[in-house]
């Protein structure tokens, strides 16, 4: 189990590279619309797919309908035409047109700002339920991704075999004062530092609080990046 110095020290670590890297594609949209709408559709549009899709489909979706009543009245085969880049886009034209339509009928036309109400809709899940009150209205919440479930098992913070545990784990012991920033710090990192396979621990400022680099040797198949703006453990 990591420490609060630990914790803090990963966090604020991460906050002072995060602008070395590209914006993830849903705070990208938080940032620009601030629309918990939009952000529950890129979220859906997102899933199996890549940043630099998900953020174009959201776009030319949103200049043809960009409200629930907007998308909900689209013709389905109109609907998946738009959005056929991303992954599964058959499946997430009906879903997106059936939620739309659920919002207009019996939310009044606004997102439910509720975990267990968002849970209720066909194809949302934990991680988007979460991204929704995270980035659409600024509310705490542990959207758990790939990303953030495989660095804090790296690092030693949990010991977890799924999302849902990690998720679980991480409302235990993580101060609830780093939830928003959360999502967003350990994707960046894991897109480009903390990768799934060969993560360049040559690069990695957080070696020191690392479980994972401890295992590995120090000069092993990492090797050692240089100039790099990150602060290498061995420099």
């Amino acid at each position: 189990m990591s420490t609060k110095s630990e914790i803090s020290f990963v966090i604020k670590t991460l906050k002072k590279h995060r602008n070395e890297f590209v914006t993830p594609a849903l705070t990208e949209i938080s940032e620009r619309s601030n629309d918990p709408f939009k952000v529950l559709i890129s979220c859906i549009l997102s899933l199996r797919t890549r940043d630099e899709i998900t953020a174009r489909i959201s776009e030319s979706l949103y200049k043809v309908a960009d409200n629930p009543k907007g998308i909900a009245n689209l013709p389905l085969r109109k609907l998946a035409t738009i959005i056929r880049p991303v992954n599964y886009y058959k499946t997430k034209a009906k879903r997106i047109k059936a939620i739309s339509k659920l919002i207009v009928e019996k939310y009044g036309g606004k997102v439910p700002n509720d975990m267990d109400v968002l849970l209720t809709f066909k194809g949302v899940g934990r991680k988007t339920a979460n991204i929704v009150l995270v980035y659409g209205f600024n509310k705490p919440g542990l959207p758990i991704d790939t990303h953030c479930h495989r660095i804090p098992n790296r690092l030693g913070w949990v010991e977890t075999k799924t999302p849902e545990k990690t998720e679980e784990a991480l409302r235990a012991m993580l101060p609830k004062r780093y939830w928003i920033d959360f999502n967003d710090l350990f994707v960046q990192f894991g897109q480009n530092i903390c990768t799934p396979r060969s993560p360049k621990c040559g690069i990695c400022p957080l070696t020191k609080y690392c479980k994972y680099y401890r295992r590995k040797p120090l000069f092993g198949v990492h090797g050692i990046i240089k100039d790099s703006k990150w602060t290498t453990p061995h420099s």
